[in-house]
């Protein structure tokens, strides 16, 4: 069943340095596994003389889509604390890429660990969050004034309304809650007398700022 979920609102970029070695994150709202991969390869392209590009990502609702790569360092101690830093934040539909610019010093698998998730960590705090929510589109046909009674009672309950387009009658567009749906029915029947169209549409994910 499609759950509501958390994801970024646009992309971030961050820096750490950690015994001379810098960590640069870039963390950006991907749609699917596809669109992760572009991320990671622009980052290898903008960074060539970098020697890691560690990246993690996860995506979908329910976040099922899990992917991570240390990129040459030592198995374990890159991509997957990375992700589960984005995992731990409750975050979906995110790729983050790591690029490490070596400086001299070695860090050892703890070390490495924790300055990998550390990076992911500083640019999730940077970033702006937006919550994924699935509402229906319901259009609603009535007469004019009853149509005014309508939108005034709809935002009054806190349902989303959209669009609306005016010819003899007042088309009105609503973004419910799957369980609002049946609500808003009795309501433009109430107090059209049983008048007033309602026309269920498609259901889709929605912006709504953290």
């Amino acid at each position: 069943m499609p759950v509501d979920y958390v994801t970024i609102a646009g992309a971030v970029d961050s820096e750490i340095e950690i015994s001379r070695s810098r960590f640069l994150t870039r963390l950006e709202r991907v749609s699917d596994e596809a669109a992760a991969r572009e991320v990671i390869a622009a980052a290898r392209s903008a960074h060539p003389r970098a020697r890691h590009h560690c990246s993690a990502f996860v995506i979908g609702p329910d976040a099922r889509v899990q992917r991570s790569n240390d990129d040459g360092e030592p198995s374990g101690t890159a991509g997957a604390p990375m992700l589960d830093a984005l995992v731990s934040a409750g975050l979906s539909d995110v790729v983050a890429v790591v690029t490490r610019y070596f400086g001299g010093v070695l860090l050892g698998a703890g070390g490495l660990t924790r300055a990998y998730r550390a990076a992911v960590a500083e640019a999730v705090l940077k970033a702006s969050r937006v919550e994924r929510v699935l509402r229906r589109e319901v259009q609603v046909s009535a007469a004019y004034d009853v149509a005014a009674q309508i939108e005034a009672e709809a935002r009054r309950r806190g349902y989303g309304v959209g669009e609306a387009s005016y010819t003899e009658r007042v088309t009105q567009q609503y973004l419910l809650a799957e369980e609002d749906c049946h609500a808003l029915e009795a309501l433009a029947a109430e107090l059209s007398a049983g008048a007033a169209v309602v026309v269920p549409g498609e259901s889709r994910y929605l912006d709504l700022r953290v």
